[in-house]
Parts: structure tokens; C-alpha cells; sequence
């Protein structure tokens, strides 16, 4: 499973490429704002800069809503370098984006996706990733991991190559779901990627070893 950062954050995503781990970074315009980013220069610079510092695919979200807006703001977002994946919206006009990139060659993440249906027909426009989005589900009393199960499902039945990039992700234990049920991707924040780290028995136990080395002299 490959895991992906989640931010526009450049230390953080440096840290979980020192890590050793990263194999690409999800951004969009609120992880943007977050950051202070705004403007297009200054956002199209940003998604520049964490090209250079990852080697893994780079998702680049259009801010535009009719097709032929998207088609012109993806080619833009794609010529900044060859890792750019475009980040389409689950929208009519956006299934059609999908098909004009698939048909370019060009990569692209279909984002806000909720249902098994909209899964289908990304991945029948021929997308490269698609986004269900756990958390948000959680959020309203529905299992987000179920839909990643269903489009598992959808997925292995007609050998589509999309990967399910499980995104919204909240915690540990998402991820460690997400890999049970065969997630191609998830894409997280830093901090439910660090916490993979953390178990109390761990901690304990070097910290009798640390006390034991130290009375051997």
C-alpha cells in the first residue's frame, strides 16, 4: 500500500519523506489557505517545489467547474512537472475531464467521491486514482470503510486499474483498515502516519533495555 501526505505543509512532508515511507503528496485550496498560499503563482510555485522534493505523484487540484475550465487549468497544473497527478471533482463535467485526460495520457485523482457509483464511473472514465473520502462519511453515521470495500469489489470484478486512494483519513486506525481491506493508496495527515509508530510495550520495553545497558557499565 503506498502511502501518500496529505498537506501543503513543506516540513511535514519533508519529515515523512526523511522518514522513509512517502510515496506522494494530496493537496488542495483549504490545505492551501492553510499554509498562506494564495494566488495562482504562488500556488502553481508551491505544487513546483513539492515536485522537487518528492519523486512519488504530486495531486494538483483544478478550482474550476465546467469542463472546458477544467480541461484548461488541468493542462496547466500537468505541464509544471511529469509527477503532477490533475485532481478532478466527482461532477458530470468532471467524468468528462477524466476521459480527456485518460485519453492525454495525463494522471488524475478523482476527488470527493462518496458512493460505489461514483467510483464506477471513474474509473470508467479511465482515472488514475480515485478519493473516497472515510472521514467525512464517518462524520454522518456512515461507514466509510465499507465503501472502500465495495469499490475493492467493483474494482476486482472488471480488473479496472484505477487505485482507491482512500483519502479523509482521521486516524491509525484508518490506516491500518484501509491496508486490511486492499486500499491501493491512503493519503493522511502527518500526525495518524506517526501514530503507526506508538505502542506503550514499545516505550516500556526500551526503556528496560536503555536501564539494563546502563548497569552493565
Amino acid at each position: 500500500m503506498k502511502f501518500f501526505i496529505d498537506t501543503a505543509n513543506l516540513e511535514q512532508i519533508k519529515e515523512a519523506k526523511d522518514l522513509g515511507i512517502l510515496d506522494g503528496v494530496t493537496t488542495n485550496p483549504s490545505l492551501m489557505a492553510k499554509e498562506g498560499i494564495q494566488g495562482k503563482d504562488a500556488i502553481m510555485k508551491h505544487y513546483k517545489t513539492i515536485c522537487e522534493i518528492v519523486e512519488g505523484d504530486i495531486s494538483a487540484e483544478v478550482l474550476s467547474t465546467t469542463y472546458d475550465e477544467m480541461i484548461a487549468e488541468g493542462e496547466e497544473l500537468a505541464a509544471i512537472h511529469s509527477n503532477i497527478v490533475v485532481k478532478i471533482p466527482m461532477i458530470k463535467d468532471g467524468v468528462k475531464a477524466l476521459k480527456y485526460f485518460s485519453d492525454k495520457g495525463i494522471k488524475t485523482n478523482c476527488t470527493l467521491v462518496f458512493s460505489a457509483g461514483q467510483a464506477l464511473l471513474a474509473a470508467k472514465a479511465g482515472a488514475t486514482y480515485v478519493s473516497p473520502f472515510l472521514g467525512r462519511l464517518d462524520d454522518i453515521s456512515t461507514d466509510g470503510l465499507n465503501l472502500v470495500e465495495e469499490i475493492r469489489l467493483i474494482y476486482d470484478n472488471y480488473m479496472y486499474e484505477t487505485q482507491i486512494l482512500a483519502a479523509s483519513i482521521r486516524n491509525s486506525m484508518h490506516i491500518i483498515n484501509c491496508a486490511k481491506i486492499g486500499s491501493d493508496v491512503i493519503t493522511s495527515p502527518l500526525a495518524p502516519i506517526l501514530s503507526l509508530l506508538k505502542h506503550p510495550l514499545t516505550d516500556n520495553g526500551l526503556a528496560q533495555f536503555i536501564a539494563d545497558a546502563k548497569k552493565l557499565g
